[in-house]
């Protein structure tokens, strides 16, 4: 009987364990693409003068994922940052996901519930269908 609550419990640490890297990992990236970005925008408009007196929102065209990686491949300072920003959106959503997974393999299907709620909840409000 010991052995098996050992087993649960290392087994939990490993999860956890790998949750925490997905965090960090996820977190790291998204600030390091900002700062790439950043720099690429600084270098492509560093000429510029900018007119603080008035703001244009539609100036960007980056309102949509598609608008953001056709910019990235083109290596557009502004998607790079915006990319890094989604990324970093992303990073929690997977980890609901991974746990969701996670319950499911140790069968504990009131959580499995739950981070599914969570997860529709997250991804409802990423939706435009709250925005209007």
């Amino acid at each position: 009987m010991m052995n098996k609550d050992k087993g649960d419990l290392k087994s939990e640490k490993d999860i956890q364990l790998i949750l925490g890297t997905l965090l960090r990992v996820g977190v790291m990236s998204s600030m390091i693409i900002v700062l790439i970005g950043a720099c690429i925008y600084l270098f492509d408009h560093s000429a510029e003068r900018i007119d603080y007196g008035s703001f244009n929102p539609d100036k960007s065209g980056l309102s949509s994922v598609s608008a953001i990686l056709y910019g990235l491949l083109r290596l557009d300072g502004s998607s790079v940052i915006q990319f890094g920003v989604l990324l970093l959106i992303f990073t929690p959503v997977m980890r609901v996901v991974f746990s969701v997974f996670s319950f499911l393999i140790e069968r504990d299907y009131l959580y499995v519930a739950i981070g599914l709620f969570v997860l529709c909840v997250i991804l409802f409000s990423l939706s435009n269908n709250l925005v209007g």
